[in-house]
């Protein structure tokens, strides 16, 4: 399956809900994304997690492959009126200075990376007791909620979809960040529900790697269609509250 995130950029930016101010006050108190605290975020896409550090006072560089997405990061800054630098180049291959970065963040995208190369980068561009964070915020299928019959559609219109039915939580990445090195490993989770419109769900999925980013805007167009008349028919409600599951890993880069 071919994914082009690019391809879902407006998309993506409208209706793709960031992390939650809770997040950044748990890393906060664990000591990560303080005021002046220098912050590589990998993997950046519309800037969720470099935005959110840069309004905490943090200097911010985010790095993606995707040029529109970077384009909507910047518009969004600009209406959050924060300043963050970014690159396009891969996780993989940052061409930033090691050590360089106080924390290297990596939110929702750990799964389209070398996963070994990129915590090699990661653990180069930390400085000694710099922490690694890779982080996800996840829908999540429950028996006869609204992101399950959502998830069944998305596989009736793309077979090739596999990501479904997940639970939120990554236990690779621990060994991941293990084997590159890093001590101290943690992990956190918890759980909120977000609410989304019925036509900014349709908008969220339009973004998703299974629609919007991997089939024809023709497919595209057809399940948005057919997505609209299921929440009209199953979950008839003006506001639909989205189970979610925050999860993040954190180590260290030993000093």
């Amino acid at each position: 399956m071919h994914i082009d995130f690019g391809l879902t950029a407006r998309d993506y930016a409208t209706h793709r809900a960031g992390f939650p101010d809770t997040f950044f006050e748990r890393l906060a108190a664990l000591g990560i994304g303080l005021p002046n605290d220098v912050i590589v975020d990998l993997g950046t896409g519309t800037g969720t997690l470099a935005r959110g550090f840069a309004k905490r006072g943090c200097y911010v560089t985010g790095i993606d492959v995707a040029a529109p997405l970077i384009e909507e990061a910047q518009q969004l800054d600009n209406e959050a009126k924060v300043a963050v630098t970014y690159r396009v180049a891969p996780a993989e291959n940052t061409g930033l200075p090691s050590s360089v970065a106080d924390v290297a963040t990596a939110g929702q995208c750990w799964h389209w990376f070398d996963r070994s190369r990129a915590a090699a980068e990661v653990a180069r561009l930390l400085r000694p007791g710099g922490h690694g964070v890779i982080a996800h915020f996840d829908w999540i299928p429950l028996h006869g909620n609204v992101v399950e019959a959502t998830e069944r559609l998305v596989e009736r219109y793309n077979p090739a979809w596999r990501m479904g039915g997940g639970s939120g939580i990554y236990p690779l990445w621990l060994r991941d960040l293990a084997e590159a090195g890093f001590e101290q490993i943690k992990t956190f989770s918890y759980d909120v529900h977000v609410p989304y419109a019925p036509m900014a769900w349709r908008g969220r999925l339009r973004a998703s790697a299974g629609i919007g980013a991997s089939l024809s805007p023709e497919q595209v167009q057809e399940f948005d269609a057919d997505l609209a008349t299921l929440l009209q028919s199953q979950f008839p409600a003006d506001v639909l509250s989205i189970h979610h599951r925050v999860w993040a890993v954190i180590a260290q880069r030993p000093q």
